[in-house]
């Protein structure tokens, strides 16, 4: 218990210096505070001392758990205190103060404080003589007898304060003391309030406080409010005994860290805790005996740590010397919430450590979380971080664009403005001619009323419809501008004949515009869009000159300013429409990219998926499983292993869960360990019957019999599942914050057996929402062929929009190709020259540009191998190409490349496979997995057979094709790594909505009106007929592969039913493309208004015949995959097609393919037909052009359809990266 004596007289005492240092004292308190306070009173102002008892300890973990309190005054007069008896009494040095008790109410018990002055601080503190404080007691109890309290050699300082009480600062101090309220005082240093004479100043005050020198003192009288005092006191009876009870807690401390201290030194221990058990969110103190450590001879000893492992909130805090017996040091810290261990070490503060053996310290924390807890604690906190982060980021991004906008729009004025002024100086240039073309009338033909006017006037305008060529027209209108046309038109005025002329002159009230020199116009039949006979004076326009209007320099200037504004309107409308078609194509992307993951997910459901289908971290999913279309069809029992991030998280594998039959023989009973937690039962049966079975994401019907594990969350309540038993079933599997992908597979037994891996490519579920990305693979594409640059066929488009979509999937892509001279350069961009190297005695350049957003290296060896104009077509392609590929692996090799996958293409680039393996795959490039693509095995089948030999994984471009080649002597050996994904095709190449070579966008919203504008604009290009007519348009090399003989019957079926054909295409056989030429000139003889053959290279036209036809044919004999089908279905055409590889795959017949696309999450999009003679094409474009004339709103209605289906890379994209991670699994 300390004292603090607390004066308060700067105000009025200016020249005093120095603090009051008072000792503290010791002795037994009483079970309450009690307060003591002395007041001086100065005439004609009142200046108050205060004094207050003041707690303090230095007791860390009390220190934590005590709370302020405030005792609050009465209203009234000042309690009594200490009360100065005597005048001019001066306190010195080593003199004392024994105030004396006054007599209170309830008892005349009295106490006595002696107050000693501190020798070692200056300055002195005077009261009146013979001054004596008396103690006046607040309450009417007091627990034992306080007697004298003595001062001791600690000491309290008496702190300076410009207010009305000084306290003590302390942290975690309580203080109570009572403010004296009769002393007003208004905040204002040097002006203290008085009641009856207002403000003094400090001149003022001086004075009266030299009269108050001889002044007598009065005495403040004790005029408490009675209830207010009660309760005081039963406040300060409950704090007296809160600190009793804490000091009694403090000596048992002390003795059981004492007790401690003894048993560790007697055991040779030199670490000790206090208190033994740790608790999280807790003050503990930590020992260490110095003598017993490293640390013996070093002067500071440090504690130095952290919590969990060293992963939560570091320290350093230094130790001091204790009072314990032996060589103790000690600090304390505070335990975290969060905590389930402390981990530290001991040093000197530089290089000295005492790490126990370096082991480190390590106190276990109980009653606290544990490790998963912590680390699911630590992920959520990097969520918030994380989403901290990309808040900031998306405001830093937002600040910049707006920068990036202002300086843009700044510059637009600029240039606006630059334009308008060239504008008026060629106006001011070409106004003297113009005036020379300009009359006021023309006699007989047109005249103006009145004759003198001026902009913004109201004119009449009179007109002889006889005097020209609208002699006959029931209608006249005129369509004017000003100025020479500068603005368009401005005047739009239908005549009206005019009774009091006569004759056959007719007139029109026009308003002139502001600003015209010169007034233009034509007449005509009609307003504009509908007028078809015009009088434009003989193609020199009529124009009139405004007689009031004399151009100075101030008409110039707002000329400027109006052509200005103009120019501003302008920009401003083409941005906004700029803006908004962007971002309605990135929501459609969006929206597609969404749709496509969704079917995704659900092209597996016949043997597995979840619920809810999106996975997100941090969630509980249910996992559906059908062991009956799978290898483990009919085994007892199914075990599901699974795990998360491609079988990498840092919790690694799941335990194997098994699945066990139920009681009632249908279903099975989860065994309940492992991580799948199951609540009730959990089933694999047979069906009963046939149902319909529908979730929020899938409708599918299963047969009778057919075997359906289950491994979910709750199902109770889905009423769709139809089968009651399933409702029993309650799985989870608990995502973790840190997953972005879930990956699972199902065996027959515990320790394995049989595995539905599926194939080696295992299950994987994309988990969204997480705050670890999926790490970004590195590909490089090896390959001869790159649209649009080096583009043959279809395998430089796959080249090119494979990387695309895989890059903006946050992987990273390079391309290696090769530098032909014929290379169109114009679409690279920072094209540089590289590096050289030289391999096979030859030295190579090596250049780096930028293709469609894609890095990509250029090879240019100086032998002269691509220098001969052309891709393809020399004799010694093998050997040209072969050179290639060991030069590209070679260049990796020596520029430290060390990419993930390697993926080469067709015959061209198959050497890749076998070098590499033979080569580099155990020098340099042992972590890279190789992946090898065919697109069209009729070309270098040798090569093609190496190459699967070699390959880690192998695909072709469809899955029909895969299996339709399958077969194939070069295939057959390697098929458990050969797997089929379809090609996709570049959104943003073929684009309707965004499409600069056809007339209207148009987006499936508005396909009927985008596609007849289409269709009217290609019948005009091609001279056709415009007419409402069913078009076929065929766009195809044309080759025997293409089904040259079924394209002829198509086109003659076309026109016999009364429809248009447009057929755009060449063929590389001169005789083929003769035959051709023979077939457009017998068709255009014959049928010149209804059929077309454009037999060359023509891509505008393409985008057009995609957008203009109704249907697209494509009767291929074989096709791998096959584009144009895919085209067609962007554009909203229909194609009819031959059932064969990717069109297989692609199209589902309206007719007779609704369950096949319904098992693909997809709905009939198309006419096929099966065999390849004129019959097979009879039957699907018979259908399609009855259905074009029989059902149109249905047919509009496909057409919308096919346009919403996603025939883009975002699919085959997903397939490809699954196939990355199988081949990078492999050993």
């Amino acid at each position: 218990m300390e004292m603090s004596l607390q004066l308060n007289c700067k105000t009025v005492f200016p020249y005093r210096g120095g603090c009051v240092k008072l000792n503290p004292f010791s002795g037994v308190l009483p079970r309450r505070s009690v307060t003591f306070a002395s007041v001086y009173t100065c005439t004609p102002c009142k200046v108050g001392w205060g004094a207050s008892f003041v707690r303090a300890s230095a007791d860390f973990p009390r220190r934590r758990q005590q709370k302020k309190v405030s005792v609050t005054r009465p209203k009234g007069t000042a309690a009594k205190g200490f009360v100065p008896s005597k005048r001019n009494a001066r306190v010195k040095k080593g003199d004392s103060l024994t105030p004396v008790v006054s007599d209170v109410s309830g008892g005349d018990k009295k106490q006595t404080v002696d107050v000693n002055i501190d020798d070692d601080k200056e300055g002195e503190v005077e009261f009146s003589e013979d001054e004596r404080f008396e103690v006046v007691d607040r309450t009417d109890e007091i627990v034992g007898d306080v007697g004298e309290l003595l001062l001791l050699d600690e000491r309290v300082d008496v702190v300076e304060s410009s207010q009305d009480n000084i306290s003590i600062i302390d942290e975690d101090v309580e203080v109570l003391e009572l403010k004296k309220e009769d002393i007003p005082y208004n905040g204002d240093v040097g002006i203290v309030k008085d009641s009856e004479e207002g403000f003094l100043d400090r001149a003022q005050i001086d004075e009266n406080v030299k009269d108050a020198d001889t002044g007598t003192v009065g005495e403040i009288t004790d005029e408490a409010d009675e209830e207010s005092s009660t309760a005081n006191d039963d406040r300060i009876k409950e704090e007296a005994s809160r600190q009793l009870r804490l000091e009694l807690e403090e000596n048992q401390r002390q003795q059981e860290i004492e007790r401690i201290a003894e048993e560790k030194l007697s055991q040779g221990t030199k670490l000790f805790v206090y208190p033994p058990v740790v608790k999280p969110d807790q003050d503990i103190e930590v020992f260490l005996n110095k003598s017993l450590s490293a640390l013996s001879e070093e002067p500071d000893i440090l504690i130095m740590g952290a919590f969990n492992d060293w992963k939560w909130k570091s320290f350093s805090v230094k130790l001091n010397k204790t009072r314990l017996k032996a060589d103790w040091w000690s600090c304390q810290l505070y335990v975290p919430r969060e905590a389930y261990q402390v981990d530290f070490v001991f040093f000197n503060g530089q290089n000295v450590y005492d790490n126990n053996d370096q082991k480190d310290f390590c106190i276990p924390i109980d009653g606290g979380m544990n490790a998963l807890a912590f680390e699911d604690f630590l992920l959520e906190e990097k969520r918030k971080e994380l989403e901290e982060l990309a808040r900031v980021q998306a405001e830093r991004e937002r600040q910049a664009e707006e920068q990036r906008r202002m300086e843009a729009d700044r510059v637009a004025k600029e240039e606006d403005r630059s334009r308008a002024r060239v504008e008026v100086q060629r106006m001011r240039e070409t106004l003297p001619q113009l005036m020379k073309n300009v009359v006021k009338s023309i006699d007989n033909v047109w005249y103006i009323e009145p004759s003198e006017f001026k902009g913004k006037d109201l004119i009449r305008l009179y007109y002889n419809r006889s005097s020209g060529p609208l002699a006959h027209a029931n209608e006249v209108w005129i369509h004017g501008g000003h100025n020479n046309w500068k603005y368009g038109l401005s005047i739009i005025e239908r005549l009206v004949k005019s009774v009091l002329k006569g004759d056959d002159w007719w007139y029109a009230d026009v308003v002139v515009p502001d600003q015209a020199l010169v007034l233009d116009w034509v007449f005509a039949d009609g307003p504009p869009q509908k007028a078809g006979v015009y009088d434009n004076n003989g193609k020199k326009d009529f124009h009139a000159i405004v007689p009031m209007v004399t151009p100075d320099e101030q008409y110039w200037v707002e000329e400027e300013q109006l052509i200005y504004r103009k120019f501003q309107e302008e920009r401003r409308l083409r941005e906004e429409a700029i803006r908004a078609k962007a971002e309605k194509t990135a929501q459609m992307k969006a929206e597609t990219k969404e749709r496509t993951l969704k079917r995704f997910l659900l092209s597996q459901k016949h043997i597995v998926f979840t619920d809810p289908l999106d996975v997100q971290a941090g969630s509980t999913v249910t996992v559906f499983y059908n062991p009956s279309n799978t290898n483990l069809n009919g085994k007892p029992e199914v075990w599901f292993r699974g795990s998360f991030n491609r079988w990498s998280h840092r919790n690694g594998p799941l335990p194997p869960q098994r699945m066990l039959p139920a009681e009632n023989g249908t279903h099975v009973k989860a065994s309940g360990n492992g991580f799948l937690e199951p609540v009730d039962s959990i089933a694999y049966g047979f069906v009963q019957k046939k149902i319909q079975y529908a979730t929020a994401y899938i409708r599918d019907k299963y047969k009778d019999g057919e075997l359906f594990l289950l491994a979910g969350l709750d199902l109770v309540g889905k009423k769709t599942l139809a089968l009651k038993k399933f409702n029993d079933c309650v799985s989870a599997v608990k995502v973790p914050l840190d997953a972005y992908m879930m990956d699972f597979v199902f065996s027959e037994s515990e320790h394995g057996g049989v595995f539905d891996n599926k194939f080696g490519m295992d299950y994987h579920i994309p988990v969204f929402g997480g705050i670890v990305k999926e790490p970004p693979l590195h590909i490089i594409h090896i390959a001869v062929e790159m649209a649009p640059i080096a583009k043959v066929g279809g395998l430089g488009d796959v080249v090119t929009s494979l990387s695309r979509v895989i890059q903006d999937l946050n992987h990273n892509v390079d391309i290696i190709l090769p530098k032909y001279d014929c290379l169109n350069l114009s679409n690279v961009k920072h094209f540089e020259y590289h590096k050289n190297y030289v391999w096979g005695g030859t030295d190579i350049k090596v250049w780096h540009g930028n293709v469609e957003g894609l890095s990509v290296y250029f090879l240019e060896p100086q032998n002269g191998f691509f220098q001969v104009g052309c891709v393809y077509g020399r004799g010694n392609d093998a050997e040209r190409f072969g050179f290639f590929c060991h030069a590209a692996l070679e260049f990796l090799l020596q520029n430290g490349f060390h990419p993930d996958i390697i993926h080469c293409h067709d015959w061209s680039s198959a050497p890749v496979a076998w070098i590499f393996k033979e080569n580099y795959a155990h020098y340099g490039l042992s972590k890279t997995r190789l992946v090898f693509t065919i697109h069209n095995l009729e070309f270098g089948a040798h090569f093609i057979g190496k190459a699967m030999q070699y390959a880690d994984k192998a695909t072709t471009v469809s899955p029909t094709y895969s299996r339709e080649i399958a077969g194939n002597p070069v295939i057959a050996p390697h098929l458990p790594k050969f797997h089929g994904i379809i090609n996709g095709i570049d959104p943003d190449i073929w684009d309707p909505y965004n499409d600069n070579f056809i007339p209207v966008s148009y987006t499936s919203e508005n396909v009927v009106e985008g596609k007849r504008a289409s269709k009217e604009a290609l019948q005009q290009k091609l001279g056709l007929k415009r007419a409402d007519l069913p078009i076929v348009g065929i766009i195809t090399r044309l080759t025997h592969q293409k089904g040259i003989h079924l394209i002829k019957h198509a086109m003659w079926r076309t026109l016999e039913r009364g429809g248009q054909v447009v057929l755009l295409g060449s063929a590389p056989d001169p005789r083929i493309q003769n035959d051709f030429v023979n077939l457009a000139n017998e068709l255009h003889s014959s049928y010149n208004d209804r059929a077309r053959l454009s037999l060359a290279y023509d891509e505008p036209l393409s985008h057009l015949i995609y957008a203009g036809a109704d249907f697209i044919l494509v009767p291929s004999i074989f096709e791998p995959c096959g584009l144009t089908q895919l085209t067609a279905m962007r554009y909203g055409s229909i194609p009819v097609v031959r059932k064969t590889g990717g069109l297989f795959d692609t199209v589902f017949d309206v007719d007779h393919d609704k369950d096949r696309a319904q098992a693909q999450g997809l709905e009939t999009n198309g006419f096929s037909f099966d065999g390849a003679d004129v019959g097979g094409v009879d039957y699907a474009l018979n259908r399609a052009i009855s259905t074009w004339y029989d059902g149109r709103d249905w047919f509009n209605s496909l057409c919308k359809r096919v346009m919403e289906q996603d025939w883009s890379w975002n699919r085959p994209a997903l397939d490809y990266l699954e196939l990355y991670h199988a081949a990078r699994k492999l050993e």
